[in-house]
């Protein structure tokens, strides 16, 4: 039977996070780089198309011998995120929505009048001097995003509960590598750092067993 479990949870941001937004228009004196946000309520979002090619890249480092093209990737990998290989068409079992700002009154209770800011950064010709000075938005540390991760169980993995567990636990290596990692542009330079905090699996659609849900409860929530 057809069946979503649903992973629920918050990102934190450590360090000033940047993914880049439009620059379509820019006035004289504007941000260079700034961050994309959402057009109706005007506040910062990460996409689900970010958080998930992070996480597929970072699994494919783990789960790969050698650096191979994305259809190429182990069947652990492509089984979450998909692949469209002639010989190994798979479709993602997992679905990214995409996450807005979820504590803005907690922050501008503190007296924030921003929930980003501007950092200034500049590369000098080494053999010139000449510098070459641009603006980047961030986000702040503190803010929080809700995350909304479904996992599709089809028919086929139905009949596979070892599978399904390899699933949880795969993911939930992604999540770790990600707190060891970043999210977004400039990481190596400290940008993006985040963390994941209350996360819970919960079946929202069709039948899931009990053990099974509970083996992917104590995969992720412990």
């Amino acid at each position: 039977m057809f069946s979503k479990i649903q992973i629920t949870g918050t990102i934190e941001v450590v360090t000033g996070m940047h993914i880049g937004g439009s620059e379509a228009f820019a006035a004289i004196g504007a941000i260079d780089s700034p961050v994309i946000i959402d057009p109706l309520s005007r506040k910062p979002i990460i996409p689900g198309s970010s958080l998930k090619g992070k996480m597929r890249a970072l699994l494919a480092k783990a789960y790969n011998p050698t650096v191979v093209n994305h259809n190429d990737d182990s069947e652990k990998t492509s089984r979450l995120f998909g692949s469209s290989a002639n010989n190994k068409l798979m479709t993602s079992r997992l679905i990214f929505s995409d996450m807005i700002l979820d504590n803005y009154d907690e922050l501008h209770s503190k007296g924030l009048d921003s929930i980003t800011e501007v950092k200034f950064e500049n590369t000098i010709k080494r053999l010139t001097s000449e510098a070459n000075p641009r603006q980047i938005e961030r986000v702040i540390p503190g803010c929080k995003f809700n995350i909304s991760i479904i996992y599709n169980i089809n028919s086929d993995a139905q009949l596979n509960e070892m599978q399904i567990e390899e699933d949880f636990k795969a993911i939930k290596n992604g999540l770790k590598l990600l707190e060891y990692d970043y999210i977004g542009g400039h990481g190596t330079r400290g940008y993006g750092k985040i963390k994941f905090n209350n996360v819970e699996v919960n079946n929202v659609f069709g039948d899931v067993a009990d053990d099974v849900m509970d083996k992917c409860k104590g995969i992720l929530e412990e």
